[in-house]
């Protein structure tokens, strides 16, 4: 399919900074742990979504990411024809491993549900789907690195394709508090 799609806003955040359309909107120090900087991000950017603060990182970063490029279009809609179209390198591994070491100790065994409850990639899409109101497509793809051709087709063929009238399209990885999220706005 000819791939006849532009990009109209685009969000990343990597290095503890928040940028929108290339202007920088959010910086903390570089020695804040991702945690902590993000939850400051969420307030800073006056996000009000409370089951925020129970979503693992890999979701708190695709959500805020989310936000900051969705806010003005979704606003104020009864339904949004918005598709999700996500990618990483790690899936929800970062969490998936939080998991293993709480069943790990026989002495000490409590797998707890609140650490795996708010995970999998299939929960930023859910999260964004819901608080912005998104009735479209939407997948999660694992790639060893970010495929912009595949994933600007994919966007270009549910625009043209009538499934959807924007694309959310992009790249969120976090693993082991190393993360980078580039979101693009295809219409």
């Amino acid at each position: 399919m000819k791939q006849n799609t532009s990009i109209i806003s685009k969000v990343i955040i990597e290095n503890n900074a928040v940028f929108f359309n290339d202007l920088l909107i959010f910086r903390d120090e570089p020695s804040v742990e991702f945690t902590d900087f993000i939850k400051k991000a969420y307030k800073f950017l006056k996000i009000e979504y409370p089951k925020f603060f129970k979503m693992d990182n890999l979701s708190k970063l695709a959500f805020t990411g989310a936000d900051i490029i969705l806010r003005d279009i979704t606003r104020d809609k009864e339904e949004n024809n918005v598709a999700l179209v996500l990618a990483n390198r790690s899936s929800s591994a970062d969490t998936d491993i939080k998991y293993q070491k709480s069943i790990e100790n026989k002495s000490d065994y409590y797998p707890s549900p609140a650490v795996f409850v708010y995970t999998l990639p299939n929960i930023c899409l859910g999260e964004i789907s819901i608080k912005h109101k998104l009735y479209s497509e939407n997948t999660f793809f694992i790639f060893d690195r970010y495929n912009e051709d595949y994933m600007a087709n994919y966007s270009a063929y549910l625009i043209q394709s009538g499934k959807a009238e924007k694309v959310l399209c992009g790249w969120v990885e976090f693993l082991k508090g190393n993360y980078r999220l580039a979101f693009y706005l295809y219409i």
